[in-house]
């Protein structure tokens, strides 16, 4: 089978899960050790308070980052991952768009872009790392 270049798609899918996730884990680390820099009003719909939010935001942030990597790697598994931790990435981040609507926007595209290019161009990644499997134990 020859590659094509689709696969790009599944490589800018995982290096978008690197820096989503690490954008997460900052954003994470930012409300734990400095809450005040987020202003939240009673108007505001922010389901928990900022210290939970900082702390889930962190988890998620750790985990799309690892997913990230592992769909580098080209395992299987990784794809069903991130696919599952884009979409609850993107649900958290409509949880805190009243708080930094821009910011949620842009993270939410992005979670989009991810699971579609991992959806519709996965099959790209399983069929040149067969392949590459194969060209390298048959030479």
């Amino acid at each position: 089978m020859r590659e094509t270049g689709w696969l790009g798609w599944i490589w800018f899918a995982g290096i978008m899960m690197i820096v989503m996730g690490s954008f997460n884990a900052i954003e994470g680390l930012v409300a734990l050790f400095r809450g005040e820099y987020y202003v939240v009003t009673e108007q505001q719909v922010l389901v928990f308070d900022i210290t939970a939010w900082g702390w889930i935001t962190l988890l998620i942030g750790i985990l799309v980052a690892l997913a990230g990597g592992a769909l580098l790697s080209g395992a299987a598994w990784a794809r069903v991952v991130a696919v599952v931790l884009a979409v609850l990435n993107a649900i958290a981040q409509l949880a805190f768009a009243s708080v930094h609507p821009l910011w949620s926007t842009i993270v939410i595209a992005l979670c989009v872009t991810v699971i579609w290019a991992v959806v519709v161009h996965g099959q790209e990644a399983d069929i040149n790392n067969t392949t590459a499997k194969y060209e390298s134990t048959h030479r």
